[in-house]
């Protein structure tokens, strides 16, 4: 089921400051713009790397789920990792078959790739927050 790795994603305070990290000492040069996705809360840039992306979220809004992780990391770091599925409904409906966890409703949303996702809880992940996508179409 698990497809390849998309992007792994990294809370900041500071897009900003992390695209100059990832500029002027990592040395990426495809850099995306910033933009806002409102409905959950969160600016996002992506850093396009050969094989894979990083995913920059800042929080958006006061009630963006981002603050939450920020309280425990001010700095930020790791927020999640992502895996492409072929068939979004088949993995969550595999993944709860299994035991695991859907965060929030359980239907999939839009995130920012335009595709849907879901997201796993890390409890049931090894301690880490999953995300799976559908395949984008390329």
């Amino acid at each position: 089921m698990i497809g390849r790795l998309n992007h792994v994603g990294i809370a900041t305070p500071s897009i900003e400051k992390s695209v100059a990290v990832y500029r002027d000492l990592l040395g990426a040069t495809r850099i995306g713009e910033r933009f806002a996705i409102p409905e959950q809360g969160v600016w996002v840039c992506f850093v396009d790397l050969p094989n894979a992306q990083i995913e920059l979220i800042e929080p958006y809004g006061d009630a963006s789920p981002i603050h939450g992780f920020l309280a425990k990391s001010p700095a930020g770091g790791q927020h999640h990792v992502c895996f492409e599925v072929a068939d979004i409904i088949a993995a969550r409906d595999a993944m709860r078959a299994k035991g695991a966890t859907i965060l929030g409703t359980g239907e999939p949303r839009i995130g920012a790739h335009g595709v849907p996702v879901i997201f796993l809880h890390p409890r049931d992940m090894g301690g880490v927050l999953i995300e799976l996508m559908a395949e984008p179409v390329h």
